[in-house]
């Protein structure tokens, strides 16, 4: 049974490019490694997030909504994402981003700002909590807000990732190319609970690993699990159960979120200086840098082919100027 996919909004340069990393995979000496590019989507600097996107937005337009609100960490390229959607499609938007303010402006704040969202700071409080008054503020004055959770991470979200395995499936039947591992960084968990459900429906025969930035993997799993079943619900599909096919490494999460340490570090740089490749310090630099880790105790043979998919966040690298160069 094939999915009844909702209407979506298009917003995505897709596909994006799946290339050979040749010179990082001569230099680790171990399996054949690619890339999906999907720091590549195109919009404000692109990210996975604009997949998700495609479907939120387009809820949001059905419903009526004349606003987006969403949160996220002060970096967030979730939120920047948002906020150039919101620009795109003539809605307002407000993020509600974690903590203080910071000294300076720079990365995503800065762009979150040329996008025309409206910034929300937490403080101390519960980010949900202040969502919620965002949204009765807004009510209050006339406007019809939608709530994107956080990361984009529900039904609608992790759609977006179920059709991305079916374009992935397409470029590697076109390239003759067998891919035996997929590994990406996980979080919300809705890349990962599409991915997951999209390798079920369009038989993609290989393994994929969520390296966890921030969750222990006991966790990250139970979510990601939940919300393939409900996505796989939302398209159709009946109550499908996947727990067993949703791995996730944490030992990369270091001292965590967002804190750059000499994991993230190398990777960027050597990704950077092999091929060419900006990562970014929060996702795809610890993910990389565990897959590189992974390489070098042997998890993977040298004959086999490791898929990695960029997620995106090229546009936070500013923020972290001081923990990336020596």
């Amino acid at each position: 049974m094939l999915p009844k996919y909702p209407d979506r909004v298009s917003i995505a340069h897709l596909p994006t490019p799946v290339e050979k990393m040749n010179r990082l995979t001569q230099h680790l000496g171990g399996p054949e490694l690619y890339i999906k590019r999907d720091d590549q989507t195109g919009l404000a600097t692109g990210g996975n997030k604009t997949r998700k996107l495609e479907f939120l937005v387009a809820d949001a337009l059905a419903k009526g909504c004349d606003h987006l609100v969403t949160t996220g960490a002060p970096q967030s390229n979730h939120c920047r994402q948002t906020a150039a959607a919101a620009a795109r499609f003539g809605l307002g938007c407000s993020l509600v981003l974690r903590g203080n303010p910071p000294d300076i402006i720079t990365g995503n704040i800065l762009l979150d700002r040329l996008l025309g969202a409206h910034i929300y700071w937490a403080g101390e409080r519960p980010c949900p909590e202040v969502v919620t008054e965002v949204m009765d503020e807004l009510r209050a004055m006339g406007h019809k807000p939608y709530a994107i959770p956080l990361g984009g991470s529900n039904v609608m979200g992790a759609t977006g990732y179920v059709l991305a395995m079916q374009e992935l499936m397409n470029q590697l039947q076109t390239q003759n190319l067998n891919i035996d591992f997929i590994v990406f960084a996980s979080s919300s968990g809705g890349t990962q609970a599409g991915i997951v459900l999209g390798a079920e429906i369009y038989g993609f025969r290989g393994r994929v690993l969520g390296i966890s930035v921030d969750h222990p993997a006991e966790d990250l799993q139970t979510q990601v699990a939940a919300l393939v079943t409900a996505t796989a619900t939302h398209l159709g599909l009946g109550g499908i159960s996947l727990a067993d096919k949703v791995e996730v490494n944490d030992d990369y999460i270091g001292e965590g979120y967002a804190k750059v340490g000499e994991t993230e570090r190398e990777a960027i740089q050597l990704t950077a200086q092999m091929e060419g490749i900006l990562l970014d310090p929060v996702y795809t630099g610890r993910a990389m840098g565990g897959l590189i880790d992974l390489i070098r105790w042997g998890a993977f043979t040298r004959g086999q082919k490791v898929l990695f998919w960029h997620t995106g966040g090229t546009a936070a690298l500013p923020a972290f100027v001081d923990k990336l160069l020596p």
